[in-house]
């Protein structure tokens, strides 16, 4: 059995340790030299990550950025405009205008508008108002974004993982799980004996398990695409208002379309209560009618952004203190909270789906 030489281990650990001192000094040494070319804006940066994009950034390479076009879908005054957005090239500050017949676009923060016919001061084909805020007319915008994508790609996925679910139950004589089904049959039976049958009831719950079901397994599966840092990932579709919205009205328009009327009641004249008493409480529940699902949209918009956004805080310390030495710090931090960030995609995905789930039960329910 050969011994351990400890000497060599210490050369070796004294080498790394002079090599990356070195490195660590060259560096600062670069970014003193390149402090005053470009300053580092964090919150730029944490806004372009977290926001929708008309392509897929994959890497920078060389000084050039490498990404995957997405198709651009206008709707304009002179009907529908396409074009892939390769053709703005890279550029989000409305200094490249891509001419389409008599038209001409350009892309500012993220935001495509129509262009001017000369460009600016700063080779920007936008006119700015005094708060920096474009003045040029919007275009109708139906692009595939980034957002779009892997929300069609999350639709891909669960449909082919159900069927994949369902053909093993068909084959399965004993109607026994296998395969995929085994990981989807526990979750389908918690949401089941956890959330909806407590929720609406044991005679009810049925006819709301499929809507249960796809908001919880369609928030979950977008929150944990947006946890994974590469192409064709790394959107964050629950950090958008608008999908938040459209979920939360889901469920509004549900409840409030199955609503008896022992809910109206508890809502325009509560029972049990003196008159005054149910005059005063009446606007407060109407009004709470809108706040449920408001709250509803706002939670999961506000949990999912916080995280990304804390995960890019601490990434941006190397940055922003402008050395080396705080890199591992900054990485424990990181991976750190992105464990913990793994345990809120679900924990989210399942509240929205509880508290949906409990306004339909007070919905239903009958009158005592």
């Amino acid at each position: 059995m050969e011994t351990i030489n400890y000497n060599h281990i210490k050369k070796l650990i004294l080498g790394l340790f002079f090599l990356f001192s070195c490195s660590s000094l060259t560096a600062q040494e670069h970014q003193e030299e390149t402090a005053k070319e470009e300053e580092f804006n964090i919150t730029e940066m944490i806004m372009h990550h977290i926001g929708d994009s008309h392509n897929f950034h994959i890497l920078d390479w060389d000084g050039h950025p490498l990404s995957l076009s997405l198709p651009i879908i206008l709707w304009t005054d002179n009907g529908l405009v396409t074009f892939m957005s390769s053709e703005f090239h890279h550029d989000e500050k409305g200094t490249v205008v891509v001419e389409k017949g008599d038209q001409r676009f350009t892309l500012f923060h993220g935001k495509i508008y129509y262009a001017n016919d000369t460009k600016n001061s700063k080779g920007e084909y936008i006119t700015l108002d005094s708060e920096n805020h474009p003045e040029n007319l919007k275009v109708i915008d139906l692009s595939i974004t980034k957002n779009v994508f892997s929300m069609f790609l999350s639709m891909i996925v669960l449909i082919t993982l159900f069927l994949a679910a369902a053909r093993s139950y068909k084959k399965s004589n004993n109607n026994m799980p296998s395969g995929i089904a085994k990981f989807i049959e526990p979750i389908i039976i918690f949401i089941r004996d956890e959330v909806a049958i407590p929720n609406i009831g044991e005679h009810k719950y049925k006819k709301y398990m499929p809507f249960l079901l796809t908001i919880f397994f369609f928030i979950w599966l977008n929150n944990i695409f947006g946890l994974i840092p590469f192409f064709p990932f790394s959107s964050n579709l629950s950090g958008n208002i608008g999908f938040t919205f459209t979920l939360a009205l889901l469920t509004f328009i549900i409840t409030t379309v199955v609503a008896k009327k022992n809910y109206w009641k508890h809502i325009f004249w509560m029972p049990g209560l003196p008159v005054p008493m149910k005059i005063f409480l009446a606007p407060i529940e109407f009004i709470g009618m809108f706040v449920k699902p408001i709250a509803l949209m706002i939670r999961l918009f506000a949990n999912i952004t916080a995280g990304h956004v804390i995960v890019l805080s601490l990434i941006s310390l190397i940055f922003i203190l402008k050395t080396v030495w705080i890199s591992p710090a900054s990485v424990i931090f990181t991976v750190f909270i992105s464990v913990i960030e793994i345990l809120v995609v679900a924990i989210q995905a399942y509240i929205f789906t509880m508290l949906s789930a409990l306004y339909f039960g007070q919905a239903l329910e009958d009158e005592h």
